[in-house]
């Protein structure tokens, strides 16, 4: 018996040395954080999903306490998101411009059609990695649904291969944005806006062979712009939504009417 409370007391001793050590590090090395930050993080929808800049809602919430940046950059949060940080922290909450996901692409099963046989993983990820994907256009969408499956508000579907987002449900967080490997999903105004539904890289004759509704780069659009809001860019236009003011006269000048109008 005294064998084994010879060979435990030291232990046990030991082991409450170690315990007060570490509780006394703990204090003394804590960084202590600003009780604004988690005030802040209850205003932030918890979407943790960059369009803000910054690394989720947490980062968000560092950041205006610690840097003071803007309030108003979330935009899935909107004006009340904006308007709750500036109650906490004292500050503008500027304007917050509400934003959806639009898809700029028009190659649906009736306007081209697929030129291999695929039958691996139905993701558009592992699609891509095989000639760049099933269909005749490289550039296309991939139609497995990659941002449908990571959209939170369930606005995005895929119809007739092409994947369509519901404006109505957008809170525009650009997770499928992030998650389209051709990169053919872009953030938009949320109220009238244009949209070039097409993003071949391809000249114009070889886009039209690939997808019927695909873009010529003829620079009409350009021409018609009032505001130089529009550019044939890497043979497809391109939409500058800063300057774009939703006039539509691109729309009017498109001879293959790839350009689209939403209100």
């Amino acid at each position: 018996m005294n064998a084994i409370l010879t060979a435990v007391i030291p232990v046990v001793i030991i082991g409450l040395i170690c315990a007060v050590v570490l509780v006394a590090a703990s204090i003394v090395m804590a960084v202590k954080e600003d009780e604004r930050i988690p005030k802040v993080r209850e205003c932030l929808p918890g979407a943790n999903c960059g369009a803000c800049g910054y690394a989720g809602c947490d980062g968000y919430a560092k950041a205006l306490v610690e840097d003071g940046v803007a309030a108003n950059l979330c935009v899935p949060g909107g004006a009340k998101t904006a308007s709750d940080i500036a109650g906490v922290l004292g500050i503008e909450a500027g304007e917050v411009k509400p934003k959806v996901a639009v898809v700029c692409c028009s190659g649906d099963c009736d306007a081209t059609e697929d030129d291999v046989d695929y039958r691996g993983i139905e993701t558009c990820k592992a699609a891509k990695l095989i000639f760049g994907g099933k269909g005749k256009c490289g550039f296309g969408c991939l139609g497995f649904g990659d941002c449908r499956n990571v959209c939170p508000e369930d606005a995005i579907c895929v119809e007739n291969g092409l994947a369509r987002i519901d404006t109505r449900k957008c809170i525009g967080c650009g997770l499928c944005a992030k998650a389209c490997p051709n990169k053919l999903i872009r953030l938009a105004p949320a109220k009238r806006h244009i949209v070039v539904a097409c993003s071949s890289k391809s000249k114009g004759a070889s886009t039209r062979k690939a997808c019927k509704n695909g873009c010529i780069a003829c620079r009409k659009c350009e021409k018609a712009c009032p505001k130089d809001a529009i550019h044939v860019t890497g043979n497809h236009a391109v939409v500058d939504y800063e300057a774009c003011v939703g006039c539509g006269l691109c729309a009017k000048e498109c001879p293959v009417g790839v350009i689209k109008v939403y209100k």
